[in-house]
């Protein structure tokens, strides 16, 4: 395992779970949100964003973590990844772990990816807003996964779907254990 590709819902947990993997794999870590959000708000452009990804993953051996198939990043990382770890958690643990991340980042005024930031309004108040996503694209996400593992262009990944955070938690342990004894 030296290409991994981490995706599953909004507040799944992967960017926190995927820093965790390349740790253990000593592999550097890309997250596609920083390739992908500029200030404002505003995404890069399709090419640019893919380009991006192209000189991220360039390496053999990295941890991705996030989605963007309909900006083509599934496309160029899992044709080179050897593993895809899928975070399928139930809907109302993603939406508390969402209410409290965004809550927290809001109170601390953090600042993510572009230098933007997440506010009242555009977290609560918006057509965009990360909740209303969440809610919409849950059972969509796990129907297309489920299609795409099954694709024999992707025959050559080899597929973990983790359904919790104990489940997620787990498997890191029994990878730094795998790992610590290849030292």
């Amino acid at each position: 395992m030296r290409r991994v590709s981490v995706v599953g819902g909004s507040c799944s947990g992967k960017t926190t779970f995927g820093r965790r993997l390349a740790e253990i794999l000593g592999v550097p870590f890309v997250e596609l949100d920083a390739l992908n959000w500029e200030a404002n708000w505003t995404m890069a452009d399709v090419a640019t964003f893919q380009e991006r990804i192209r000189n991220a993953t360039a390496g053999d051996a990295w941890v991705v973590d996030g989605n963007y198939g309909g900006r083509g990043a599934r496309d160029i990382v899992w044709l080179k990844a050897d593993t895809v770890v899928w975070l399928d958690l139930p809907l109302l643990t993603t939406i508390v772990r969402m209410w409290q991340r965004t809550t927290d980042r809001i109170r601390r005024r953090e600042k993510l990816w572009g230098g933007n930031q997440e506010t009242i309004r555009n977290t609560f108040f918006s057509r965009e807003s990360l909740f209303v996503w969440a809610l919409t694209t849950h059972r969509r996400r796990r129907r297309i996964f489920a299609e795409l593992m099954a694709r024999p262009v992707f025959a050559h990944i080899q597929f973990h779907r983790l359904r919790s955070g104990v489940e997620a938690d787990r498997w890191l342990a029994a990878e730094r254990a795998r790992s610590a004894e290849r030292i």
